[in-house]
């Protein structure tokens, strides 16, 4: 029984960690104000008919703290990757000229700076939902084993953990949206 209970935990630590690292992922995208990389992420590009994340078919820079460079692998996809970095919806303007796209990110207004807010507090409430299911599934596992004869102690004892651990996750994903609301709302 105590194995199956270190499993249990060990299954639920696991996934409320791909919660954080989806959460840390989903936050990169929202751009604060300063060029990144990691703004173009999402964005697919048409390559020989299939679509390709931008990454596989071109360097992405920053050039300084508003301008984003992309250096595609092949001249004649110029076109291509504008056309999707337009429709991934970024609000950012490439600038083709002939050799590479040169992407002025413009400075953020209030509002914008506000949508973004709530835009992570959206993404940090979805993360603190998937490990309130993770604690969900991690305390049916434990009734289980405790209807195959874990005894009422032991059970009270790993349900408590299991709060615990999603506690200080919990704790985590306000610390990380802290974080990005400080770096979306700095001028």
């Amino acid at each position: 029984m105590i194995e199956e209970l270190s499993m249990i935990y060990d299954d639920f630590k696991d996934a409320n960690q791909k919660s954080l690292s989806h959460l840390e992922n989903e936050l990169i995208k929202i751009r604060a104000g300063k060029a990144s990389p990691a703004m173009l992420n999402s964005v697919m590009v048409e390559y020989y008919g299939a679509m390709t994340p931008l990454q596989q078919v071109a360097n992405v820079n920053t050039m300084d703290a508003r301008t984003i460079i992309v250096q595609p692998w092949e001249k004649p996809l110029l076109n291509d990757i504008a056309k999707g970095i337009i429709n991934a919806n970024l609000g950012l303007n490439p600038q083709n000229n002939g050799e590479q796209l040169i992407i002025a990110v413009p400075p953020l207004t209030e509002e914008r700076r506000r949508d973004l807010v709530k835009r992570a507090k959206s993404e940090a409430e979805n993360a603190k939902i998937g490990i309130r299911n993770n604690r969900k599934d991690a305390i049916d596992m434990i009734k289980d084993l405790k209807t195959e004869g874990l005894s009422e102690d032991l059970s009270k004892d790993a349900e408590e953990e299991v709060q615990k651990i999603t506690n200080a996750y919990i704790k985590k994903v306000d610390e990380l949206l802290e974080l990005k609301e400080k770096d979306i709302m700095t001028i």
